[in-house]
């Protein structure tokens, strides 16, 4: 037995660790992928979720809000408007 035996050896020994190493990988990176596909599916119901309560709030809430705020405001300046008629004028005596 001589030296190239023992090289032979070597090679085989380190192709069959290659290949070890190699079907790990593969395999860790199958259960990542699998991992990474669950994650992204339970993001995307999650998105829907919020989308579905920002429409709801947009309807139920803020719509409301801002008609009883613009109703305010114009009824406010509606007392304005009436009052500056009834307002005497400042500045002396016709002026």
């Amino acid at each position: 037995m001589g030296i190239g035996f023992y090289r032979d050896i070597a090679i085989i020994i380190a192709g069959l660790v290659a290949a070890g190493v190699l079907v790990f990988m593969a395999v860790l990176l199958y259960s990542l992928y699998k991992r990474t596909i669950a994650i992204l599916d339970s993001m995307q119901a999650a998105s829907a979720n919020v989308r579905g309560i920002t429409s709801y709030m947009g309807v139920e809430v803020v719509k409301p809000l801002t008609e009883m705020v613009a109703l305010i405001h114009g009824i406010r300046k509606g007392i304005e408007t009436v009052s500056k008629l009834f307002r005497k004028k400042e500045g002396g005596k016709d002026v």
